[in-house]
């Protein structure tokens, strides 16, 4: 089975092809087909705008492709009711960058104790397929958003975002302890999972 890659992330499609190399045939990201597409994310869920990436880009690959996956991924604060959420990428408006989601961010929890600071980062994964129900897992990771930034590595909201079992910021993991604990790693091997669940039950 050939698999496409809604992304041209060289670091995400590494990954994605490490975890599932065993259950595809052939995966390609979309440059590395001569794909060229953007899909509008009008979706006011993570679900709904990887499944929304996910079907359309098969649809437009015509049948070079039996599955394209999709991911849409995002920071969930508690103290901001789940915001920036889906808008994680444009929280300070659209040509907006990190900088200045971040700013937004610590300017809008400059009030909130350490104890309500709590956090999520999501990834939810979608992968259409032809003739088959699509699959649509989810991988999460919890942590606090801090008052300062801390280290250099990583990018959006990773230097505020405090992941406690390591006793570091995202932004201070190196790039294999980031991708070992990610939310989207934990949402790959969901998939992986399903998979496999999958190939079980067609022996």
């Amino acid at each position: 089975m050939k698999l496409l890659l809604a992304t041209n992330n060289a670091h995400k499609a590494q990954e994605i092809r490490e975890i599932l190399k065993d259950s595809f045939s052939e995966i390609a990201t979309m440059r590395e087909a001569g794909i060229e597409l953007e899909v509008e994310e009008t979706g006011t869920t993570f679900r709904e705008n990887a499944l929304k990436k996910a079907v359309e880009t098969l649809a437009y690959a015509g049948d070079r492709f039996d599955a394209v996956l999709a991911d849409d991924s995002g920071l969930c604060v508690d103290a901001l009711d789940g915001a920036p959420g889906v808008f994680s990428a444009r929280f300070s408006g659209e040509g907006h960058n990190d900088a200045a989601n971040n700013a937004k961010l610590i300017r809008l929890l400059a009030s909130v104790p350490d104890e309500r600071r709590t956090a999520k980062f999501c990834c939810c994964v979608a992968l259409a397929r032809r003739g088959m129900e699509p699959i649509v897992v989810q991988g999460e990771v919890e942590g606090t958003i801090l008052h300062a930034s801390r280290g250099e590595n990583g990018f959006g909201y990773d230097p505020y975002f405090y992941y406690a079992p390591l006793g570091k910021s995202f932004a201070e993991l190196s790039a294999e302890e980031k991708n070992a604990v990610s939310h989207r790693k934990r949402a790959l091997m969901l998939l992986r999972e399903a998979l496999d669940v999958e190939d079980r039950d067609h022996i």
